[in-house]
């Protein structure tokens, strides 16, 4: 009895070990975070996309500069061995435009409400290419950093109109007085040569985005020619805080597209 008992295990545990090689390796997910904001806003993205057994990580972006900002990705993505599905939100969007130029294991790119640049632009001239974005007025006076450079914050009282106003009052303050500072020289720096060339994209964007405005992002998507581009009514500049589910919902599409 008990060598039939251990022959069942055996062939259990065998069969067990087959399925798991059998079944195909989930993607990780890369989430980059924008101007104003830090890896926390990815918050309720990343317990869906855990959930449903996608590995993940929420890379810091040093908003600095475009380009030291870019490689601090590339380094993150350097050391993922699986497929890679690349998030960006706001200015995280030209950054993983650049970081995954040229690297063969991402297979997707998901702008967030953010920013797809060509060649040459940069994410303030796109920001204020289109009408109804309202970010300059709600910046507080910038902080002079000892390289001559200029650190920018949005005023804390503007903050939850300006840049999250479909989050509660109470979860919006504490998200004004942890924001992340952006120099002036990193929004106003070019992008090279964008990945969204050759690699898919897919966009999900608010349409009461006060910091991009919807119009903005339907161009840039349209220029992407991209997979899918979802659009939530009334959403803010921080969808993903305010709707996870459609954000993580798309960005699982992008995982599973052939």
């Amino acid at each position: 009895m008990n060598k039939l008992f251990s022959g069942l295990a055996l062939a259990a545990a065998m069969i067990t070990a087959t399925a798991a090689m059998a079944a195909p390796v989930k993607p990780t997910v890369v989430l980059v975070h924008g101007a104003f904001a830090d890896s926390s806003s990815w918050n309720g993205v990343v317990k869906i996309l855990e959930k449903d057994g996608y590995p993940v990580i929420a890379a810091s972006n040093p908003l600095r500069s475009l380009k030291g900002d870019a490689q601090s990705v590339a380094d993150v993505l350097a050391s993922i061995k699986t497929p890679i599905v690349l998030v960006g939100h706001s200015y995280g969007g030209p950054v993983i435009s650049e970081a995954a130029y040229g690297n063969a294991n991402v297979k997707a790119l998901v702008f967030v409400a953010a920013i797809a640049p060509e060649a040459g632009e940069s994410t303030a001239a796109l920001s204020g290419r289109f009408p109804g974005g309202t970010l300059g007025p709600t910046l507080a006076p910038p902080i002079a950093l000892a390289d001559g450079g200029k650190d920018l914050y949005i005023q804390q009282e503007k903050f939850h109109d300006q840049f999250a106003a479909d989050v509660s009052i109470a979860d919006a303050r504490v998200m004004a007085a942890t924001q992340r500072p952006v120099t002036a020289a990193a929004l106003n720096e070019a992008s090279t040569e964008p990945a969204w060339k050759t690699i898919p994209s897919w966009f999900v964007y608010g349409t009461a985005d006060k910091n991009i405005p919807a119009q903005a992002q339907v161009f840039m998507a349209e220029r992407a020619q991209a997979r899918q581009t979802v659009a939530v009514k009334g959403a803010s500049h921080v969808v993903m805080v305010s709707n996870p589910k459609v954000v993580a919902s798309l960005i699982e599409k992008a995982a599973n597209a052939k």
